[in-house]
Formats: C-alpha cells, structure tokens, sequence
C-alpha cells in the first residue's frame, strides 16, 4: 500500500483525535515501518488494518466509519494535488464511471507498484450507474466516501448502496442514483 495513503491517515488521525491518538495507535501496532512513513514509500496493508483496529477501538467508532471519515479527507488532497484531473470531467457519473479506465491509469503513471481495487461497469446510464468493487482489501467505504465527496465537488446529490456480493467485502456492488 502505498506511503500516501499512510500519512494522510495519520494527518486525518491527528486533526481529528489529537497527536496523542497518534502515538497510541502506533505505539500499540507491532510495525514493520515502526510507524514512520513517506509518501513514496510502501508498506503492507497490515499495518493499516492494525492502525485501524486499534484506532477504531479507542473511539468506538466502526473500520467502516472510519474509512469513510478518511475518504472524505483523501478527496481533499486528491483536490488540491491534482486539480486538473478532476477538471477532466463535468459530472460525478462520468467521473466516478472511469475510475478504472482513467483515474487508475494516472494513479499508476505516478505509483507504478500501487495495488488498487478494480471497478467494473456493470450498467450505465445518464443518472445511473452499477458498479462492482473487488479487492482483497475489501476497503468498499473509502470508496464509498470518495464516491459521496465526488458528488459533492460537483454539487449534485446521489443516492448509493452498497451489496457485499461476498461477504467478507471483497467484492461489492455499488448502486449509483443520481438525485
């Protein structure tokens, strides 16, 4: 996983809960980085998952209410690195519609090693969109909330569920119904 996502996590983490919360999560994960991360960097997706677990348990706050709070923070950053890709598109289907045959493919022009989830269009239509998520991951609500901010930085409204088609989250159908 790659260093961005790290950092950005702990950024969020510290805004919101404080320096101290910081420590405590890292200090209570058993590390291979030691919690000491670069942008460019990668790391193993274990040491996310123990970041969240322990995270998640000092707040009492759910993995997946965690991932979404997160997204919300990532889209920011996404907005104010790469301007010019979401100038790309003019509306939150469209956009949300090439995360796999666009968005990833510039993702990997900068992280060329990076694992990301795949995105299959199932069916598209003007205000609507079905969409299947897989991913070992199963980070389906950090999708899940750049989807919402994606709507939002279009100033338009949408109504999306999520299906878990396998059960532990690995393969999720989104539901997209633009208001």
């Amino acid at each position: 996983m790659k260093g961005i996502v790290f950092t950005e996590f702990l950024e969020l983490v510290e805004e919101k809960f404080g320096l101290e919360m910081v420590d405590h999560i890292i200090s209570n994960s058993d590390l291979e980085s030691n919690g000491i991360y670069t942008s460019v960097g990668t790391y193993s997706f274990s040491e996310m998952l123990q970041l969240l677990q322990h995270l998640s348990n000092k707040t009492d706050i759910s993995i997946d209410n965690l991932l979404l709070v997160y997204a919300e923070h990532f889209f920011s950053v996404i907005e104010k690195s790469y301007p010019g890709l979401l100038a790309t598109y003019k509306d939150p289907i469209e956009m949300i519609s090439s995360i796999e045959n666009h968005i990833h493919v510039e993702v990997r022009k900068i992280y060329p090693d990076a694992e990301l989830p795949t995105f299959e269009i199932i069916e598209k239509a003007k205000d609507s969109l079905i969409m299947d998520y897989r991913s070992s991951r199963a980070m389906h609500h950090f999708g899940l909330g750049l989807m919402n901010k994606t709507f939002e930085h279009f100033n338009s409204t949408a109504e999306i569920t999520l299906e878990k088609i396998k059960a532990d989250g690995t393969h999720v159908r989104f539901v997209i119904n633009k208001n």
